[in-house]
C-alpha cells in the first residue's frame, strides 16, 4: 500500500466530486457506471437522456477551420477509405512561401478525397482544440485514467473502418449527422496494447457475423461507451456524420505487472549468481546443458520477486499513469509577467489538473512529485507546500512556516516550475492579488 504519510493532490471535480465530464457521457449515475459498466459492458445514452449536445466541444464549422486555416500537420490528420488508411502524401504538401514544411494538410486535397467517400480522422484534438483540451483533462480527472480525443468525419453512406476492436476503452459522442453502429462481443477480453485486432483478423471477422449486442443509429447528442475489446464498425447515413472518440487508456493490473518486473530486473542485477557466465563451450542448442543454469535463474528471480516492495510497485504505477496525463496548459508570457511582480498579496493557485504528491521530509530535503517531475526542495517548505496543496489557492504571504523572503523564493520557484500559477495574469499586466474585485475563487 502507498505510504499513508504522503500528501496527495489529485485533480478533483467541481461540485464535490460530481464528475461533470463523465456525467455528460453517461445516462446513469457515475457509481452505477463504475459498478456495472466500466471495463465490463457497453452503455448507450441518448441525447434525450443526457439533456444536451456536444457541439460546444466540436462542430462541423470547427472541423473546416482545423482543416483549412490552422496549419494542421500529420499525424494530426489521417484519412481512410474502404477500411484502409490513405497515404499521407496524397493530402499533404508545402503551403506556400514561409510555410514550406512538406507534411502540412492541403485543404483542396482533403476536399477531393472526402468527396470520393474517404473518412477524415482528426487525431490528438486534446492537444489542439481548446474546448476538447479542457474536456479531456476533466474526464481524465473524473475517471482517474488518461484520455485522448479523435474526431471521425464521414461522408454520407460511407464506412470508415472495417469491424475491429480497440485496446483502450472509448466514449463515442455523436456531434453531427447520423451513424449506424454495430457492436459485437469481444474475441479477447481486456486486450492489452500488445494484442491488436490485426493479430486475429479472422476471429474478428467471424465475430462480426454473429448477432450484435448493440445495433443502433447514433444521432447528435447521443453517446456510447465501449470497453476495450468490443468489436465495432459504423456507417454514415444520409448526410455528413461526425463523432468524437474519446480514448481512455486504462491503468491496469498488467501495468502493475510491468512495474513489478522492472523492479525485479533491478534487484536481480544485484545478485552475483545471476550475473555469472555460462560454462566455456556451452552448447545452447542442447537444452539439457543449461537446465541447472535456468533453474538457478528462476530461483534467483523468485528471490527478487519476494523482495519487491508493493508500495514501490504502486509508486511506479502512479508514475507511469501521471506521465500520460497533461495538466492544464500555462500561459508562458502571462506567468512570466506575474513572476516579475510577485509580492505578499499575490494569489498562487495550484496548476489545474496537476497530479501532485508531497512526501515526508528526509533530512533537510523534501520531494514534491508533480506530474512527470520530482522537485527537490528544502524541508522547511513542507508546511507551506502542504497548505497550498490542501487549499488549492493561497496568497504568497499566507504560506505557513516561512519568513517573507522565503515565501517569495518558494513562490517564484513554484510558478517558474509550473506547479502553481498566478490566476488571471496577463502578458505585460500586473500580478493577480487577493483583494481584486474580479478574483475567481478556487
Amino acid at each position: 500500500m502507498p505510504d499513508p504519510d504522503l500528501q496527495d493532490r489529485a485533480p478533483s471535480s467541481p461540485e464535490g466530486g460530481a464528475r461533470p465530464a463523465l456525467r455528460r457521457c453517461i445516462r446513469v449515475d457515475p457509481q452505477v457506471f463504475a459498478d456495472e459498466h466500466w471495463s465490463r459492458r457497453p452503455l448507450l445514452s441518448t441525447a434525450a437522456e443526457l439533456g444536451s449536445t456536444f457541439t460546444d466541444l466540436l462542430d462541423l464549422d470547427a472541423v473546416d477551420e482545423l482543416l483549412s486555416t490552422r496549419g494542421l500537420r500529420t499525424p494530426f490528420l489521417r484519412i481512410a477509405k474502404d477500411g484502409a488508411v490513405v497515404d499521407p502524401k496524397r493530402f499533404t504538401s508545402p503551403q506556400g512561401a514561409g510555410a514550406e514544411v512538406a507534411d502540412q494538410v492541403s485543404s483542396d486535397a482533403v476536399l477531393r478525397l472526402f468527396a470520393e467517400g474517404s473518412t477524415v480522422v482528426l487525431q490528438g484534438l486534446h492537444r489542439l482544440w481548446p474546448p476538447l483540451i479542457a474536456f479531456a483533462n476533466q474526464l481524465a480527472a473524473d475517471l482517474g485514467h488518461p484520455t485522448q480525443v479523435n474526431a471521425y468525419v464521414t461522408p454520407p453512406s460511407s464506412r470508415g473502418f472495417s469491424p475491429h476492436y480497440d485496446v483502450h476503452d472509448v466514449f463515442v459522442l455523436q456531434v453531427a449527422g447520423e451513424k449506424h453502429w454495430t457492436i459485437h462481443e469481444p474475441v479477447l477480453t481486456d486486450p492489452l496494447r500488445t494484442h491488436p485486432w490485426t493479430d486475429r483478423p479472422d476471429e474478428v471477422a467471424a465475430a462480426a457475423e454473429r448477432p450484435p449486442v448493440i445495433d443502433t443509429v447514433l444521432r447528435p447528442g447521443d453517446a456510447l461507451y465501449l470497453p476495450r475489446g468490443y468489436i465495432h464498425s459504423a456507417v454514415a447515413l444520409g448526410e455528413i456524420s461526425a463523432h468524437l472518440t474519446i480514448g481512455v487508456h486504462p491503468v491496469t493490473r498488467w501495468g502493475a505487472v510491468e512495474s513489478a518486473l522492472d523492479l525485479v530486473r533491478v534487484l536481480a542485477a544485484e545478485d552475483q549468481t545471476l550475473r555469472s557466465s555460462l560454462p566455456l563451450g556451452v552448447d545452447l542448442a542442447d537444452p539439457a546443458t543449461t537446465t541447472e543454469d535456468v533453474a538457478a535463474v528462476i530461483s534467483g528471480l523468485q528471490r527478487a520477486l519476494a523482495e519487491v516492495d508493493p508500495a514501490a510497485v504502486a509508486d511506479s504505477l502512479r508514475s507511469r499513469a501521471w506521465a500520460q496525463v497533461r495538466p492544464a496548459p500555462v500561459s508562458p508570457l502571462a506567468q512570466s509577467t506575474a513572476l516579475a511582480a510577485l509580492d505578499a498579496d499575490t494569489v498562487l493557485r495550484v496548476r489545474p489538473l496537476l497530479r501532485a504528491q508531497l512526501r515526508e521530509p528526509v533530512g533537510d530535503r523534501v520531494a514534491l512529485v508533480a506530474g512527470r517531475r520530482t522537485h527537490d526542495l528544502p524541508a522547511d517548505t513542507h508546511p507551506a507546500l502542504a497548505a497550498l496543496l490542501a487549499a488549492g489557492e493561497l496568497k504568497v504571504g499566507d504560506l505557513p512556516g516561512l519568513d517573507a523572503a522565503d515565501q517569495l523564493t518558494l513562490a517564484r520557484r513554484l510558478v517558474t516550475q509550473s506547479i502553481a500559477i498566478v490566476p488571471d495574469a496577463r502578458p505585460g499586466g500586473t500580478a493577480h492579488h487577493g483583494d481584486s474585485d474580479d478574483r475567481t475563487g478556487a
